[in-house]
């Protein structure tokens, strides 16, 4: 009998695990080759929806003439204050709210292409409802009040390179938060401490893949930055190999 995700944590907490930086990045090549193409569409046509609408919240925000150069100028943070700012902070952590269900949809596209399914638009956008659309809206919400208060709190005192490590090093521990909700049928709590744990065990071999893949993906702004568009889905396809090779798939949840 298969063991849940919650067991497969438990053994984890007390035994480790082991994982060969070769054959998972192997797996994550051979699964990007599957999705490359159409991940990458999706994420460039949703990046044009979402610069469409980031330019309407300005517009309406800041009125037309924030369109300009020197109101671009203005709008820079460190010129924010009082609402402004309590503005800035609210409308980032929507975004990124909003932002994760898609992320989430792309881990699925993974996940599809390993079994050989065929993946859609509806695949990709699937998390939008409940029960995964709240946890990984309570997840990403935790995760940003961290990150950007840390963030915010080092400016201030003037070491900003010390909040931005430690931004870094909240999302390398959380990587796995949310192929533990989608995959694993995990809350966002227990989500969210189980990524810790996970990557708390393998923390160099993990980081040595996350970086690799990061500049993999980053490869695409060579010749032609459109590219990167079709380079940032094998940063997915590494989430899940790296998931599959350490929890797999609970058998206690039926995956559409």
């Amino acid at each position: 009998m298969m063991k849940t995700t919650k067991e497969k944590i438990e053994e984890i907490k007390t035994n480790g695990y082991q994982i060969d930086f070769g054959n998972v990045f192997n797996h994550a090549f051979e699964n990007y080759k599957k999705i490359a193409l159409y991940a990458g569409l999706m994420i460039f046509v949703f990046a044009i929806v979402l610069g469409f609408l980031a330019g309407g919240i300005v517009i309406s925000t800041f009125g037309i003439s924030a369109l300009n150069q020197k109101m671009l100028e203005d709008l820079r943070i460190e010129n924010f204050t009082g609402l402004h700012l309590a503005m800035y902070l609210i409308l980032g952590i929507l975004f990124n709210c909003l932002l994760v269900p898609f992320l989430a949809g792309l881990i699925k596209m993974a996940h599809s292409a390993e079994k050989d399914e065929e993946f859609h638009v509806s695949t990709v956008f699937q998390y939008y409802k409940n029960p995964y659309f709240q946890e990984l809206l309570i997840a990403t919400f935790i995760i940003t009040i961290f990150s950007t208060g840390l963030s915010e709190m080092f400016k201030l005192v003037g070491i900003e390179i010390i909040g931005v490590l430690f931004s870094a090093v909240i999302s390398f521990f959380t990587f796995l938060t949310i192929p533990l909700i989608i995959f694993g049928n995990l809350k966002a709590i227990d989500a969210l401490k189980s990524s810790m744990i996970i990557v708390s065990k393998q923390p160099l071999v993990l980081l040595g893949l996350i970086i690799v893949s990061g500049i993999a993906s980053l490869v695409g702004f060579i010749g032609c930055c459109i590219g990167i568009f079709f380079t940032i889905p094998f940063m997915y396809s590494m989430y899940y190999a790296i998931y599959i090779s350490i929890i797999g798939i609970d058998p206690e949840i039926g995956l559409e």
